[in-house]
């Protein structure tokens, strides 16, 4: 069941190897978080606006094969 919870990665690193790492281990996102902090809460915006008003997820308890 927990295949189907989101995975966003929040870092400071661009370093392309943990980009990599990040995806090959399922992430769904990778974001580098910016220092700013009116520039963070702005991504942090954008990804909940993505995540629960964009994005059509799995209705829990349905089995998808």
């Amino acid at each position: 069941m927990l295949k189907y919870i989101p995975v966003v990665v929040l870092t400071t690193s661009k370093a392309h190897e943990d980009i990599l790492k990040a995806y090959g281990l399922h992430a769904n996102c990778y974001i580098t978080k910016p220092v700013d902090f009116e520039q963070f809460a702005n991504v942090v915006r954008a990804i909940d606006q993505f995540w629960f008003t964009v994005v059509t997820l799995p209705t829990v308890g349905v089995h998808v094969r």
